[in-house]
């Protein structure tokens, strides 16, 4: 390698799989339409206008699957989906009430936790469940901090209250996911290696 040449890019599952941009915007398509099936997955939360739901898990499993720049596009595409009229968002809601009512940072939160996931990802963090699961960890907190810090303004809760509605009650769930999401992905890593060995 020549000196100032960067450092050779690792692949990200997509790559193994997408030949052409047909296939790629399918994969796109595909990741917000399994961000909608797992919103639908959706418990109530006493006190607190955000429900648990399963769209953290798609959010970070798409973008280890899909890197930085189709991650992004996935939840970008499920985002205006929903916004446009699809019951895409948790409990079938849809329009761009759940965007700007207290939900909408948690929403919001999916854009840069789906491209640091994904770019993590893409410098294979996602493939050995010691620095998976942290990295999906990572993705959950992204979400949760986005999310409360709007909640606290769409709501007018002061900063003890926003934890207590909108973040604590999370934190469980997201590390179940994270631990899901970080073991699932390097054994679809070493099934692809089998397969291609």
């Amino acid at each position: 390698m020549s000196a100032g040449a960067s450092p050779p890019k690792h692949r990200v599952l997509a790559d193994v799989f997408v030949r052409t941009r047909a296939q790629e915007g399918a994969l796109v398509l595909g990741a917000a339409l399994f961000t909608a099936l797992l919103a639908q997955v959706a418990i109530s939360v006493p006190g607190s206008p955000v429900p648990i739901t399963g769209q953290t898990l798609a959010v970070v499993l798409t973008a280890a699957a899909l890197g930085p720049g189709r991650g992004l596009a996935g939840q970008l595409a499920y985002l205006l989906l929903g916004a446009v009229g699809l019951p895409f968002y948790a409990k079938a809601a849809s329009g761009w009430g759940p965007l700007v009512g207290p939900t909408g940072g948690y929403l919001v939160g999916f854009l840069p936790a789906a491209f640091l996931v994904g770019l993590a990802a893409r410098h294979a963090y996602d493939r050995r469940p010691w620095t998976a699961v942290p990295l999906f960890v990572a993705g959950q907190l992204v979400i949760l901090a986005v999310g409360v810090s709007w909640l606290r303004v769409a709501v007018s809760l002061d900063f003890a209250t926003a934890l207590h509605k909108g973040f604590l009650p999370f934190v469980p769930g997201g590390l179940l996911k994270a631990a899901i999401a970080g073991l699932s992905m390097p054994l679809v890593w070493r099934l692809v290696r089998a397969r291609a060995s």
